[in-house]
């Protein structure tokens, strides 16, 4: 079951601490938490979601806000990894399809290295690995926890999303925990808890409206 806005949010499930120190949601009760989620082979989420979140952690430093990283896969299995992750915080390496985006756009520097440094906390979601066999009422589940209104569709739009979910979920080697539980739809992903520990956004892609959110939960208890 996933979370909803207003609804207390969870401790994200954590493989391991990559950057900063180990923390989670309970641990930050106090604070206006946003949690970036990213992939590391997601060419958006370095031109767009990781950049915004820095400078959410810039110009909110000391003001009792928490951005906190967490890296993800639910495709590309071979290169979201905890491997390819730590070779990004480390020595800012980054691989397949952010490499080649950054690349293209001349956002990397010298070595093709990333051009700037994720100064938050970073950790790597709890990946499992899926072993059950697929059958039909497992794709049928996922349709119908994704896509409320997939029984007003006609027969040959059903058919065609039965069709692209079951080539998903064959090529889906892991369940990636956090993104699963927080209903996430792809990356980059922020989440915003407040100060009490409750959902109060969660967004798909880089809007600009994280500041004013931020902004607004901070005036709360003023």
């Amino acid at each position: 079951m996933t979370v909803k806005i207003g609804g207390r949010a969870p401790n994200l499930k954590i493989s391991e601490w990559v950057q900063g120190i180990p923390t989670n949601i309970e641990n930050e009760k106090g604070n206006v938490i946003v949690v970036e989620v990213f992939q590391v082979n997601c060419p958006g989420c370095f031109i767009y979601g990781i950049p915004e979140a820095i400078d959410i952690y810039t110009k909110f430093a000391g003001k009792d806000v928490k951005v906190l990283g967490l890296a993800t896969a639910f495709e590309d299995f071979d290169k979201n990894t905890l491997e390819n992750l730590k070779l990004l915080l480390i020595d800012g390496q980054v691989i397949g399809e952010t490499q080649a985006s950054l690349q293209q756009y001349g956002r990397l520097k010298e070595g093709d290295r990333l051009s700037y440094r994720i100064p938050f906390p970073v950790a790597m979601d709890l990946l499992i690995k899926e072993n059950d066999a697929l059958t039909e009422s497992k794709i049928l589940d996922f349709v119908e926890s994704n896509v409320p209104d997939f029984r007003t569709y006609n027969e040959s739009e059903r058919k065609l999303l039965l069709l692209k979910v079951r080539q998903y979920l064959q090529a889906k080697h892991y369940s990636a925990r956090t993104f699963e539980e927080y209903g996430l739809r792809g990356t980059p992903s922020s989440v915003v808890i407040d100060r009490k520990g409750l959902i109060r956004q969660v967004s798909f892609g880089a809007d600009g409206s994280l500041h004013s959110t931020i902004e607004n939960l901070l005036s709360e208890s003023e």
